[in-house]
Parts: C-alpha cells; sequence; structure tokens
C-alpha cells in the first residue's frame, strides 16, 4: 500500500526532529497549532514556519547551558504548543526527553529526575515548582529549572537553577538546528506510572515511535483538513504518538483543549474531526445523556432509545453483520431529531472518535455509534510505542481491540497471554536489564501481561490481567477489571475496587458520586452526611441490590457479597492511582486493610 502524497514516511523523515523539519518544508504556512491565549481571551494559531522559529530560539538557549548530545531534559507541561516546541528543540540537539505527568506526585518526580539524571526541566508555574521545592534537595544533578508561567516573589525562595521562560529566551534568535541522528537512536525515556513498585524507564527510539505513527494512520484516510482535539497528557505515549507525531506526520493540525473541565465547551469551539480518548471521558458523557434522560417525558426516552436502536442497526448493516430492516427508513428524521443534536454537543465534525488506555464497555461503544459517532477502540502499551492494535472504518468490532496494525505480528502465549513484535517494541528498560530480559524475550516477542483471545476474523480481545485474576478460596477464578467496569456503568459508583484474593467471596470497595449519593439519600430518607446512614445495613442492601443488577450476567461466585462504601475519592496526590488514573492494588488495599478484615471476620453467605 503506497502513502498518499501529504504523508512523510518514516524512511523520508529519518528522525522525529527530521519530521518535524520536513513538514515546516512542506507546508511552511499551513495551520500548525490553536491554542487559547488567557492574556488574550482568544483561540490564537500557529503555522509550522512560525513554530519552527521558536524551536531555533529554545535550541540557542539550551546550548548556552552546555547540554551535549545524549544528556536527559525533562519535560513538565500541560499540552500546549510549548511542549512540542520543548520537545522539537531538544530532539533537533540530540537530547533525550523525559516526559512527566504535571500532577505527578513530589516522590515520583524526584525519583524520575535521579533516575534519568536529568540536566534540564521546563515546568508550567507555581504548582509544578512547588512539587519541586518539596523534593529538591534530591535534585541535585539538576542544574536549569525553567518556567513558561512567571512565579512570584512569594512563591519563589532563593533557587539559582530557576528561570523564567521569557529571561531565558530573552534576546535570542536561531536558525533550526539538527543534530545528525540514527533512526535507532534513542529519542525518549517515557516512564510508566507502574500500578505495583516504582515506575520504570521506558526507551523508545526515533525509529519505535516513526514506525507506530506511520502504521497508526495506515488505518484511517487522515489528512491535511483534519483538526485533532488534543487534551490526553501528552507525556501518555498514546496522545504523543498518535495526537502529535502523527498529526505531524499527516499534515494535520492540532488544537490543544484549556482542560478536562472545559472540554465540552472546546469541543464545540474548536469542532474536531479527530479525537484520541479514553473510556472516562466516554463514561462521563454516557452518565450525563443518561441522567438528562431521566427528566424527560416517557415518550423523549423511547424516542432516544429507537434512535440508538436504529443506528446500531444501521452500524451493523454498514460493516455486513446484518441484513437490512425496515426500521433503517427511520434513520434520517431520527438522526435530525436526536442524533445530530447529540453529536453537536461534540462539535458535529468528528470522523474519528478514538479510544485506548482501558477497555471501553460494549454497552458505551454500542451507545455512541448507535448515535453516530464513529468510535474505533484500540490497544497499546508504552513499550510498543504504544499501538498495537486498533479497529478500522471498514471492519469495526467494538467489542475488541481490533486487528494489529500494518507490520506488527501479534500471538497468543501461555496463559493466553498477548505478545507483539515489532520496528515499535522499545529497546528496553533505562538501567534495568534484568526488566528488559522479563519482558522481552530472546526472539523479541514483547510480553504484554494482559489475557486476550483472537477470533475467527483476526480480531483481538483482552480478557484480563495475568497479574490481576482473584483466585477465591474455592479455586474459582473472577477477573476483577471486568466486574469492575461493570459496576462502575451505574452513575453512582465513581470508583470500584473488587477484592476477595483467598478470601470465601468477593467484596467491593466502592467509592459514591456525591451528587448521586445525595439524590438516593434522599429517595431512601438517609441523611447524605452520616456517617453511620453511609456505613449502614440497609444501604449496603440496597448498593448490593444495584450492583447484582450490573453484574447479572456474571456467574454465580462472580457476585459482590460484601461492600465497604465511601465518599473520599482516590487520587494520584494520595497515591492511591497513577498519573493514568489507574489503581494502585495494593495501596488501596492497605488504606482499608482494617475495614477489609472486619468484612471477612465470621464471614458465612
Amino acid at each position: 500500500m503506497s502513502d498518499p502524497a501529504h504523508v512523510i514516511t518514516p524512511l523520508e523523515a529519518g528522525s522525529l526532529s527530521g519530521l518535524f523539519i520536513e513538514r515546516v518544508r512542506r507546508s511552511p504556512n499551513a495551520l500548525a497549532y490553536r491554542q487559547f491565549d488567557i492574556g488574550k481571551n482568544a483561540w490564537v494559531e500557529s503555522t509550522w514556519s512560525e513554530v519552527a522559529t521558536e524551536v531555533g530560539r529554545w535550541q540557542q538557549a539550551m546550548l548556552k547551558e552546555g547540554l551535549k548530545p545524549g544528556d536527559r531534559v525533562a519535560i513538565m507541561l500541560r499540552n500546549c504548543r510549548e511542549w512540542v516546541v520543548f520537545d522539537q528543540a531538544c530532539l533537533g540537539l540530540g537530547l533525550i526527553t523525559v516526559p512527566l505527568y504535571t500532577d505527578d506526585r513530589p516522590e515520583n518526580i524526584a525519583y524520575i529526575v535521579r533516575e534519568a539524571d536529568v540536566k534540564l526541566m521546563v515546568v508550567e508555574g507555581r504548582l509544578q515548582w512547588k512539587k519541586i521545592l518539596e523534593v529538591r534537595d534530591r535534585l541535585e544533578g539538576l542544574r536549569r529549572i525553567i518556567s513558561v508561567n512567571t512565579i512570584e516573589p512569594d512563591d519563589k525562595p532563593d533557587d539559582p537553577r530557576l528561570d523564567s521562560l521569557s529571561d531565558w529566551l530573552f534576546g535570542l534568535k536561531g536558525e533550526l538546528q539538527a543534530h545528525a541522528l540514527e533512526p535507532d537512536e534513542l529519542a525518549t525515556i517515557v516512564y510508566t506510572s507502574g500500578t505495583t513498585g516504582k515506575p520504570k524507564g521506558v526507551m523508545l527510539s526515533h525509529r519505535n515511535i516513526l514506525f507506530n505513527a506511520h502504521a497508526s494512520s495506515r488505518c484511517a484516510d487522515l489528512n491535511e483538513q483534519d483538526l485533532f482535539l488534543s487534551f490526553l497528557p501528552l507525556s501518555h505515549t498514546l496522545e504523543r504518538t498518535a495526537g502529535y507525531y502523527m498529526p505531524m506526520m499527516v499534515g494535520a493540525a492540532v488544537a490543544y483543549a484549556r482542560s478536562i473541565q472545559t472540554l465540552a465547551d472546546d469541543l464545540a469551539t474548536v469542532r474536531p474531526t479527530v479525537l484520541i480518548s479514553v473510556p472516562r471521558i466516554y463514561e462521563r458523557v454516557y452518565g450525563r445523556i443518561n441522567a438528562g434522560l431521566k427528566e424527560k417525558s416517557l415518550l423523549a426516552r423511547k424516542l432516544f432509545m429507537t434512535t440508538v436502536d436504529v443506528g446500531w442497526r444501521r452500524f451493523e448493516h454498514s460493516q455486513g453483520r446484518a441484513g437490512w430492516h425496515p426500521k433503517l427508513l427511520l434513520w434520517p428524521l431520527l438522526e435530525k431529531l436526536v442524533a445530530s443534536k447529540v453529536l453537536a454537543r461534540l462539535g458535529g465534525r468528528l470522523r474519528y472518535a478514538v479510544c485506548g488506555g482501558a477497555p471501553l464497555p460494549p454497552p458505551i461503544a454500542r451507545f455512541f455509534i448507535g448515535l453516530g459517532l464513529p468510535v474505533f477502540h484500540g490497544y497499546g502499551m508504552t513499550e510498543s510505542s504504544p499501538v498495537v492494535s486498533v479497529n478500522r472504518p471498514d471492519d469495526n468490532v467494538p467489542a475488541s481491540i481490533g486487528k494489529p496494525l500494518p507490520g506488527v505480528e501479534v500471538k497468543i502465549g501461555d496463559k493466553d497471554e498477548l505478545l507483539t513484535r515489532s520496528p515499535s517494541v522499545m529497546l528496553g528498560y533505562w538501567n534495568n536489564e534484568e526488566a528488559t530480559r522479563a519482558t522481552i524475550d530472546s526472539e523479541g516477542w514483547l510480553h504484554s501481561g494482559d489475557k486476550a483471545r483472537m477470533d475467527e476474523t483476526g480480531h483481538l480481545y483482552i480478557t484480563g490481567r495475568i497479574k490481576e485474576i482473584i483466585v477465591l478460596g474455592n479455586g474459582e477464578k473472577v477477573p476483577p477489571a471486568d466486574m469492575e467496569m461493570a459496576i462502575a456503568l451505574d452513575p453512582l459508583f465513581d470508583q470500584v475496587m473488587v477484592i476477595g484474593e483467598g478470601r470465601p467471596a468477593l467484596a467491593a470497595i466502592v467509592v459514591l458520586n456525591p451528587e448521586e449519593w445525595a439524590a438516593l439519600a434522599k429517595e431512601l430518607d438517609l441523611d447524605p452526611e452520616s456517617e453511620a446512614d453511609l456505613n449502614g445495613r440497609f444501604l449496603e442492601k440496597t448498593l448490593r441490590t444495584r450492583i447484582a443488577r450490573q453484574l447479572h450476567e456474571f456467574p454465580g461466585y462472580a457476585q459482590v457479597r460484601k461492600l465497604i462504601v465511601t465518599l473520599e475519592p482516590w487520587t494520584v496526590d494520595d497515591g492511591l492511582l497513577t498519573p493514568t488514573l489507574k489503581m494502585k492494588r495494593a495501596r488501596i488495599l492497605e488504606r482499608y486493610k482494617d475495614q477489609v478484615e472486619a468484612l471477612y471476620e465470621g464471614y458465612t453467605e
């Protein structure tokens, strides 16, 4: 399959900085980035040549710092044009970028900066600086800290390493530089937000990422007219590869959302054609729409559900999995009355709504696809740069994670583990040969740790996480993630963790949604502020009934028998979630260990 003329191939790019330089050469005056300027209270646009000028300035500033090829530099910014400018300035000088999450904990930041021996770091402003202040005594190897936003004197204790971006760049001009790079040279170290133990630094080369971005682009018809809306952190490899390098490769523009809180407004304003997201975003929208439906008349609710049903039939027919049905004649009317109004909230122009990072619950996929939103579920891992598989427009099985990318091999190994091999598999873990050998075998297969199956059409399905399978006292094996996903479809439950390893039955720790809990408490004549009511048997019985309703398709042994109920959410700051919002099961279990022991003490059915 040949590439369209607008696509820059890995061979033409040579390196990630080469990709940028080639895009600037081909499309100097085309729109590259759009972001909201708080000072101007407006969305501002940048062309590729304007971005290149900024990259040259940043490179001059870095050269003043005495940095040499191979040195590590860290970036701790929200998604913005400056993220790209910093990354490209570094890559062009042969530096190794280390992305950090803006909301990561100070201890994690210190560990990564020390382990990677970071020399220079760029941060957004006061909030990130305060985190560094907590651990600055451990960052003796860090020579310079650049703050994009000005830090007020009260927040700025004497530290000669700290400089503002405006002062750092003052008076500098510079031509764009490109250090001679080999494709297999190290480009970046991405620390996985491990759910257990210390994070590991994944070493990705220029070839790794270029191959993955290119292979991903061949699964969709992307072009210069496309506009991405970027809101997943660029420190997340999915967003970085598919939402930064891939648009650059195909000549598309990227708009940066202001925040998760303003995402709904930004979708309507920016009107993107491509959105890369995680299931949690779709779950939130799904929950809001369903909550709104409860306030509608019976007729309006029936009309909405008819729209979803007919839309799903239409989708299945278009995929060749269902025959024509007379109900399909209703679609033009239902689209006008219902579906188009819902999609207008998402901008009304989305051609690709890509979902990865975690399983997308089938009912939610069916819901949005039924409304006409083209949702494509995929799978990846940081160690594979990251995309392994994705559904295609003409071959979309939403319950699956799609088929492997072109040039990516997969197989099902021992214990049904998904293995993958391709040019996008990492070089290894930074300073950790033992972990590298445990993850990549002698034949080059990357071991994912995920259990999977492949159907007769070649579509892949994730069935669980090998290390997260719960083995009950009676020997029954339960995949908790599947149960948690099903329970969380009820908007009452914001966070859920199923437990029961070696126990006689399953229990769950649940964090209730405050608004839903207040409404339920009123309905049950309970006091939403009362700890006794929250932990009372009456509420537990009610919650277990609701959970059982969500788990009706699970076998008898995979039912929740006991509950720990809380209103206190699990966060990154308290160490219970990773920066990618995955649960740290061991930490959560440790926090509630006394309650768990009390729960099972003298347990009987």
